[in-house]
């Protein structure tokens, strides 16, 4: 099931609306998020979302892709990563 798993995170100045946009973003694209983890640290938002791509129609380039301008219209950082990529990077 890994291979359908995304990992998402983003990083930037907290600002109202991030979860929200971001989570829009993948309702749009038909990804179900599976879990999600956030944190503020001095001003700074971080936040972790594991989704699941497996029902959407569009491609991981297409997801990766709408993420990134969606960080870019946020002033965020995004960054997306399959999850078997992840957590091979990880298990070194």
């Amino acid at each position: 099931m890994s291979d359908q798993q995304i990992i998402i995170t983003v990083s930037g100045v907290d600002k109202v609306g991030i979860v929200a946009k971001v989570a829009a973003v993948l309702a749009e694209y038909e990804v179900n998020i599976e879990d999600i983890k956030q944190t503020l640290m001095q001003g700074h938002f971080v936040m972790f979302m594991l989704g699941n791509i497996g029902k959407s129609k569009f491609s991981f380039k297409e997801i990766k892709h709408a993420l990134i301008k969606t960080g870019e219209e946020l002033g965020m950082e995004i960054w997306v990563q399959r999850k078997e990529i992840f957590d091979n990077m990880h298990n070194i």
